[in-house]
């Protein structure tokens, strides 16, 4: 149930009754033949609120596999919004085409036009294959785009406080672990130092951790090393660092990282990161918890990038959006120690707290308002 890297997935159910099993309250087709625009907008649910979500702009083979990649992501959306405890349901976009030769102005247009006719129902962000600067086209058409640059008043780069929110779920993990909430004086493998990982290296090298760090791309290891050159960065590599003497695995690539296979290796303690879809295969979070290995669900932890993002809706402010993104820290806790208490797997606990916040808040459109 966490936002997905892949789009390589089975084909599943495309819609569903809103209450029904893996139901959606609404999936919009969007089409604008002049400017090649062919999009789906799906809304999981507005129990708490507007559905909040990203588009993803991807050249799907096919137009199933963009359906199924929209009602998957949208749900996944749904339970990250609500244990981050936004007032913001569940949705997410996907627009068919391959953003380095499709991509135009009056595409982008058209489709914030389609966001505009939903009134509000969904609000959308950036995401893989779309970037701060497409929000603020997007924008000219509706008032329901976040992530825009600051130049027009928006929250910008969200990897910002996503990795501080890695961060706080790791020092949450740290004091259900060690009894502390700091990384000090552990070692924390940092797999993938893209823009949440760099940023999640600054933090712990901070707390006085020790930080290993690999990544496929060269240039990226160096570059993090170079920001810390007082030792305190190793760099290790991304084929074995799974595998290797350290207290804390932080995937923060792609998804599909802890497999049977690699959860046998892992000498870590406690996995925490900012990557999307880290359990590969049904059945790992056990394995992990069998393993006495303390998994912090995905996204819960990576939740701080929407949390920049919906701030914009109020007129942002970093230091407000920063205080609600520090809140991670607590809901991890509750994860952790409602998974002790009902002895289920953290993963397992975080869908239950959200599914409690839907139900439970969702409830209050019964009472009638003026």
């Amino acid at each position: 149930m966490s936002d997905r890297d892949s789009v390589d997935t089975p084909p599943g159910p495309v819609f569903s009754p809103a209450g029904a099993p893996g139901g959606h309250e609404q999936v919009v087709f969007c089409s604008d033949p002049a400017s090649g625009l062919r999009a789906i907008i799906a809304i999981y649910s507005t129990a708490l609120g507007p559905a909040l979500g990203g588009t993803r702009f991807h050249p799907y083979a096919t137009e199933q596999a963009a359906i199924d990649d929209a009602l998957r992501l949208s749900r996944a959306m749904a339970y990250k919004n609500a244990c981050a405890g936004l007032d913001h349901g569940g949705g997410k976009a996907v627009i068919i085409g391959d953003p380095a030769t499709d991509k135009t102005e009056p595409l982008l247009r058209a489709f914030g036009r389609f966001i505009a006719s939903l009134g509000g129902r969904y609000v959308t962000a950036c995401d893989v294959g779309t970037t701060v600067a497409d929000m603020d086209v997007i924008a000219r058409e509706t008032r329901f785009a976040t992530g825009r640059s600051p130049e027009f008043g928006g929250a910008g780069d969200s990897s910002v406080l996503t990795a501080f929110g890695v961060f706080q779920g790791m020092r949450a993990a740290a004091q259900h672990r060690w009894g502390a909430a700091t990384l000090r004086g552990k070692h924390v493998g940092v797999l993938g130092v893209g823009k949440v990982g760099t940023r999640l290296v600054g933090h712990l090298v901070a707390d006085g951790a020790t930080v290993t760090v690999a990544d496929v791309d060269a240039a990226a290891v160096e570059a993090t090393r170079a920001a810390h050159p007082d030792g305190a960065v190793l760099v290790g590599d991304p084929e074995t660092l799974a595998a290797a003497e350290i207290d804390v695995f932080a995937p923060c690539a792609l998804g599909g990282i802890l497999t049977t296979e690699t959860v046998k290796r892992l000498q870590a303690t406690v996995v925490c990161g900012g990557a999307n879809n880290q359990l590969a295969e049904p059945g790992v979070g056990r394995q992990l918890a069998d393993a006495g290995i303390l998994y912090a669900p995905d996204y819960l932890v990576n939740a701080g990038g929407v949390i920049q993002v919906s701030d914009e809706l109020a007129g942002f402010s970093f230091p407000r959006a920063e205080r609600r993104a520090a809140q991670i820290f607590d809901a991890a806790l509750r994860v952790f120690r409602l998974a002790e208490d009902e002895d289920v797997t953290p993963e397992v606990a975080a869908d239950r707290l959200a599914e409690r916040r839907m139900a439970d808040v969702g409830r209050l459109r019964a009472i009638l308002l003026p």
